[in-house]
Order: structure tokens, then sequence, then C-alpha cells
């Protein structure tokens, strides 16, 4: 299994991790938010009304990403202020690497949304994925497909030392796909739903949900940047929380969707189709247990175990506890 791309990530996250100066904190006038596209989200209709800008008094620079480990490595530059649904596992993998991180909020839950496809061609499903040994498969190193690759063929019983593992972001690995190269795929989003076209998947949402396979994403900023702007990341995740506040109450969907849509690069059908999968907590859901206040830091944690086993990391953190930071949030009420 080639698994050199995550572990240079990591070396090269770390000796990054300078992180943000005083001198660009201070004063600061405009920021910069990474997002991904085709990943349509509330926080989408703020970000197109320029709801955002006129709340927090700021200029936002929004910068799309492939990854959450590109966004782990633009936070380490300095290139990016704030991250929106990045993955937990490339998140886990920085911190893990010694990057000074911190989430903030639940961004969204989407078990239906992350998934792995076997080719069409091969006829197996999870009642013979022991002959998924050997193939190759396309997987985004280090992300919440990555983990959930891990964590299903753990569950089947099937070594991944023996399979040809090749790093590709998943628009590159549905497009592979669709051409034959690849015996499986791993991805998110629109790019899944074209997976889909060309194959099955082994197990559902529900089914990985039962094995303890979650999936979800939290909004990351740097620890400095927290510390040093707080009112600004309150701001912040108040106008995201009133945004999914607003989309849960069911009654604004039909003006926000459009946006949405356009915004997210996808036509209106498939928004509705891949946000349909998505679940946002509330702020209060977010403080719970269930979340931020006790089960994610425990989740990372199992998330980091998976990993060190499957040779990706080279070590976990003995607690992710001081990497979940939730005053921002509780702040933005």
């Amino acid at each position: 299994m080639k698994l050199t791309k995550l572990k240079s990530v990591m070396t090269s996250t770390a000796a990054a991790a300078a992180m943000l100066t005083a001198s660009q904190a201070a004063a600061l006038d405009e920021m910069t938010v990474a997002y991904f596209l085709e990943w349509p989200m509330p926080f989408q209709y703020g970000k197109a009304e320029g709801i955002y800008e006129k709340e927090l008094g700021v200029k936002i620079n929004w910068v799309a990403f492939d990854t959450g480990t590109a966004m782990s490595a633009a936070m380490a530059s300095g290139d990016v202020h704030i991250s929106v649904s990045q993955g937990v596992p490339p998140f886990v993998v920085a911190t893990s690497a010694g990057q000074d991180l911190q989430a903030l909020d639940v961004a969204v839950s989407y078990s239906e949304n992350d998934n792995c496809v076997v080719s069409e061609g091969l006829e197996i499903d999870k009642t013979s994925a022991s002959e998924l040994a050997g193939k190759k498969v396309g997987v985004p190193i280090g992300t919440a497909a990555h983990y959930g690759f891990l964590s299903q063929m753990k569950h089947f019983g099937v070594d991944v030392n023996s399979m040809e593992i090749v790093d590709m972001a998943p628009a590159d690995g549905a497009a592979a796909f669709a051409q034959g190269n690849l015996d499986m795929v791993c991805g998110w989003g629109g790019a899944l739903r074209r997976m889909k076209e060309h194959g099955n998947v082994l197990l559902s949402g529900a089914e990985k949900e039962a094995l303890g396979i979650l999936v979800f994403d939290v909004t990351t900023a740097p620890s400095n940047f927290v510390t040093e702007e707080p009112d600004l990341v309150a701001g912040f995740l108040k106008v995201t929380a009133d945004m999914n506040a607003m989309w849960n109450a069911g009654d604004k969907k039909d003006v926000m969707l459009p946006v949405i849509a356009k915004d997210s690069g996808m036509d209106l059908a498939d928004t509705e189709a891949t946000i349909s999968t998505f679940s946002f907590p509330s702020v209060e859901d977010q403080l719970s247990d269930k979340w931020l206040g006790g089960a994610a830091q425990t989740f990372m944690l199992g998330v980091a175990n998976v990993f060190v086993d499957a040779g990706s990391m080279e070590g976990a953190l003995e607690s992710y506890a001081a990497a979940v930071e939730t005053s921002p949030l509780a702040a933005s009420k």
C-alpha cells in the first residue's frame, strides 16, 4: 500500500505550522475562508448574498479547495484563516502531526454522501467484498473518504496492503473510474454521484453508522487566529448558524436553493439531491455531549487510531480535547 503522500503532507504541515503572525492578525480588514465546490451547504447563501461581510465588517476572500488536507496546508502557511466543512480525518492528521488547529463547530453530518464505489464489472458487493484483495483503488489520502475506506476494509477483512492504492482527489478519481482505470474509488459530493453511475457501494450510510463509521465535517481555524480574533470568529459562526437555522426551518428553501446551487457549481436537481442527504445540527445540539461536548473528541481519537493501525500515521495524540474549542460557538448563541 503506497501512502507516501500522506506522510509527506504531515511532515510539511508540521514544519509549516508557524501559523499567522501577530502582524497579520492585527487590525484585520480582510480574511480568507476555504470551502468546497460541489458541496452545497446553507452557509453559501450567506456567502453569495454578502451576509458574512455585512455582519462581520471585513472583506472575505472565498477560496475553493479539492481536499481537506489541502485546507490544512493552506492554514499552516497562513494563506487561509478559516476552513468550512473540513473533514474530521484530515483535521486529525494535521493536529496529530503537530499543527495547532482547532475545530469550532459541526459543519455538516453526511453518512450517505461519503463512500466508496466498486466497479460494476466486478459484480462485488458486501457478500463478496473479500474479492477486493489485490484491486486498484483511487482514494483521497488523509480525508474522510480515506478513513471510511480503511474502516470498511477492516470490517470486511480485506488486507489493504494487498491493494494498489492511488492518491486521487474525488473529481479525478471519478474520471479515472469512468474510464475503467480503477476497480474501486472513494469520494464525496458531486464526484460520488458520478462514481455511482459506474458501480455500487458496499455499505449504505445507515450501515456505516451502525458500525461506528461516522462522517461529519467541522469548521476549523489556526488556534492563534481563534485567540486573537474571538469576536470575528464568533461572528462568522453565528452567520453560519443563522443560515443553517434558515435552511432547517424549511420555509426559505425555495429562495436559498437556487443561490446555493449556483455557488456550488451544480445544477438545481443535483444540488437538491445532495443537500437532502445532509444534516445541519443546531448550535445547542453541537454543544451537547453528542457532538462537541465530548463525543467528537472521542471519535477523533478513534480516527487517529485507525490511521495509525493502517500505517498511515506515525502516532496519535493522547487526547484531542485541546483540538476542539467551543467558546466562539457558545458566544454566537
